[in-house]
């Protein structure tokens, strides 16, 4: 499988099985996953991974009863593995303001970053393990934490200013189940409408 096939072939999957992950499955996903660039080799995203009792746990975090009893995606609360890839700020700042680096005055404070690269490589972190879930022939689905991330942070003992990107849940799709997001008809833009050759 090549990149461009799993660009293609990558869906939101919201439904999965109960059937669980062969063991070390996620470990060489995330393994992986790493490799993706980060802003001065900080190599400053980590990697919460939830499985059974812990996922259980996450949900309990962040989908109230109440909530959940109205649920539209039951099936994605059955993944059997959770990953959220933290980016630390600490280590970035750290980083720029080694003697390479400083001349970037980034090296005081996170508060200095105009982009949050934390954040950007996270994020690079999160497209690379959906591509690595696709080409494993696993389902998997980008949710975003929003107001729970604060929570998770606690509940899961994440270190004071890591920043989650998001949640990805990884496991075998249940196509049974499946149900389309009402996003998915919105189709792609073509690409002459978003490639601006030389000038805006």
């Amino acid at each position: 499988m090549t990149v461009a096939d799993a660009l293609r072939d990558r869906r939101s999957c919201r439904s999965f099985t109960d059937q669980p992950l062969a063991p070390g499955v996620v470990d060489g996903l995330v393994d992986r996953a790493r490799r993706t660039p980060t802003a001065g080799n900080c190599q400053g995203v980590e990697f919460l991974v939830l499985e059974s009792g812990e996922a259980a746990a996450y949900w309990d975090t962040t989908l109230s009863a109440d909530r959940r009893a109205d649920f539209p995606w039951p099936g994605l609360l059955v993944a059997p593995a959770l990953v959220v890839p933290w980016g630390v700020p600490d280590r970035y700042v750290a980083r720029y303001a080694e003697a390479d680096k400083v001349r970037t005055g980034l090296g005081e404070s996170a508060g200095d970053w105009s982009v949050p690269y934390w954040l950007t490589d996270a994020a690079f972190a999160a497209m690379a393990l959906q591509l690595l879930a696709v080409e494993e022939g696993l389902g998997c689905c980008f949710f975003g934490l929003f107001d729970h991330e604060a929570a998770v942070a606690e509940r899961f003992g994440a270190p004071d200013g890591a920043r989650a990107v998001g949640t990805i849940a990884i496991g075998h799709p249940d196509p049974s189940a499946f149900r389309p997001s009402g996003s998915v008809d919105r189709g792609r833009r073509p690409l002459d409408e978003i490639l601006h050759r030389g000038m805006w």
